[in-house]
């Protein structure tokens, strides 16, 4: 998995030059279209235009059948190329309509959201949601390339900047307790994030090169995520209280560093420090007293699950994680409770 950080006319043209494509399509929505095709479109031989609906609700099969149509229509073969120019959702739903295009053709992730650059783009984790549940359909298949230039950031709102932000938060919290001290002193506007880019994803290649299909310990990248995932998919069917995934991750850290805290294997100090940093960058989400059945329902479907227990994966130290930790219904409960205050 060959992972490029730097200008995306010089990471693109080197790609391009050492490959030879018969057709090459490349997947956009219409924010991406607007504001990061004019980077890449001259650099490109001639090449398909394959336009997505935005949003994490349009990441499911009848977008599949959309782009497998227009591949089609275009008469795309197995020497064909896929160009996945977005954030998560167009790296994940792209590259999955790759990976099982005519049972596979190549692809590459051009990631323009801080959360694809840190996390979603790098690890070759595709697929799409089914069902209302989160990455319920996918495959593991890894990227011809990964293309990261922090530019395309400019185009970013704040929102989608504090999102991607919280994978970084993760990555510190279970690989580098060095750098969780770093950022814990600097407010939100101050962070480096080209520094923290590099960082990031040196981190998750490591992880990911050690355990490609999350076997073992590619897992403590989910830390935050059992139920984070669960608190981003029950408000999914509600646009007034809709989260962008780092900011439901960000909700998820703060409640698995108290089942961590709970199962003695962090102290009450670093539990603070998690709780007050992330309530200072993302504020509170309201979650109700309602909201609590259907959530820790959720979290049935998690893909860690094994026998039907929930498995977590929990801080076990600062800077440092472990996996497979089962946790009951009610302490989940008690995690979100004590999250609600």
């Amino acid at each position: 998995m060959a992972v490029e950080i730097g200008a995306i006319a010089d990471l693109l043209s080197s790609f391009l030059k050492e490959k030879e494509y018969s057709k090459i399509g490349v997947v956009v929505d219409k924010n991406t279209k607007k504001h990061c095709y004019p980077k890449i479109k001259a650099l490109l031989p001639k090449h398909s235009l394959i336009r997505i609906k935005h949003g994490e609700e349009e990441k499911n099969l009848k977008t599949c059948e959309h782009v497998w149509q227009k591949m089609t229509e275009a008469e795309f073969d197995r020497h064909s190329l896929i160009v996945n120019l977005g954030g998560g959702v167009i790296g994940d739903l792209g590259g999955f309509c790759a990976a099982t295009y005519k049972r596979g053709i190549d692809f590459i992730q051009i990631p323009t959201t801080l959360l694809a650059q840190v996390d979603a783009s790098v690890g070759g984790k595709l697929g799409i949601d089914f069902k209302g549940f989160k990455n319920h359909i996918g495959v593991f298949q890894q990227p011809q390339a990964v293309l990261i230039d922090a530019d395309f950031l400019k185009t970013l709102p704040k929102s989608e900047l504090r999102s991607g932000f919280a994978e970084i938060v993760k990555h510190c919290l279970i690989q580098d307790a060095e750098k969780w001290e770093e950022i814990r002193h600097k407010d939100f506007e101050e962070q480096d994030f080209a520094e923290l880019i590099a960082h990031s994803v040196e981190i998750k290649k490591k992880v990911v090169a050690e355990d490609p299909t999350e076997k073992g310990l590619r897992k403590i990248l989910n830390f935050g995520h059992t139920l984070g995932h669960a608190v981003e998919t029950h408000f999914l069917s509600n646009p007034k209280q809709r989260l962008l995934h780092g900011e439901a991750v960000a909700v998820g850290m703060v409640c698995e560093a108290y089942l961590s805290l709970k199962l003695k294997m962090i102290d009450e100090s670093l539990y603070r420090e998690i709780e007050e940093f992330i309530f200072s960058t993302y504020g509170k989400v309201t979650i109700r007293e309602k909201d609590l059945k259907p959530i820790l329902k959720l979290t049935l479907q998690d893909k860690k699950n094994k026998g039907g227990l929930v498995r977590f994966s929990l801080l076990d130290g600062k800077g440092s994680c472990t996996y497979d930790i089962v946790c009951k219904k009610k302490q989940m409960e008690e995690a979100l409770l004590e999250y609600m205050g």
